[in-house]
């Protein structure tokens, strides 16, 4: 999926195109479709992101629910600023085993200081996998 494809705010256009969504991200299959500091989607293969019994790692939720939290912080504090977790909690529902999960992240508040945002993950069918909660506090760019 290329920039161009991704449903993006203005700063978020911007900060894809400066820095992308990372080497871990990356290396996981994370798949960003939507991104704005309001609302950001992803989806994640369970293939390679699986624990030894065959499901989804938990680990692998957090690593999704932080990269999408963390990332729409970041559009909201750009261009005068930038993002740093501070805080994150997740809790695992059910498990999946196969197919793509998908993350839809949505903010609880946008602040001058702070944001938090709640990641709610699902498979293929809809069911709920994990909901992942972040906090991250806001810098000024120096």
């Amino acid at each position: 999926m290329t920039n161009d494809d991704v449903a993006k705010s203005e700063h978020a256009l911007e900060i894809m195109q400066s820095r992308g969504l990372g080497d871990l991200a990356n290396k996981m299959g994370i798949e960003l479709i939507e991104l704005s500091a309001q609302r950001a989607v992803a989806t994640m293969p369970v293939a390679g992101n699986t624990q030894p019994l065959g499901v989804v790692h938990g680990g692998a939720y957090v690593v999704l629910g932080e990269s999408l939290g963390s990332f729409a912080a970041n559009v909201h504090a750009h261009p005068w600023g930038y993002a740093v977790g501070i805080e994150i909690n997740a809790t695992h529902h059910l498990s999946a085993t196969k197919g793509i999960v998908t993350a839809t992240c949505t903010a609880i508040k946008l602040g001058r200081s702070l944001t938090s945002h709640e990641i709610k993950v699902h498979d293929d069918q809809g069911s709920l996998l994990s909901t992942v909660r972040i906090t991250n506090f806001l810098r000024s760019k120096k």
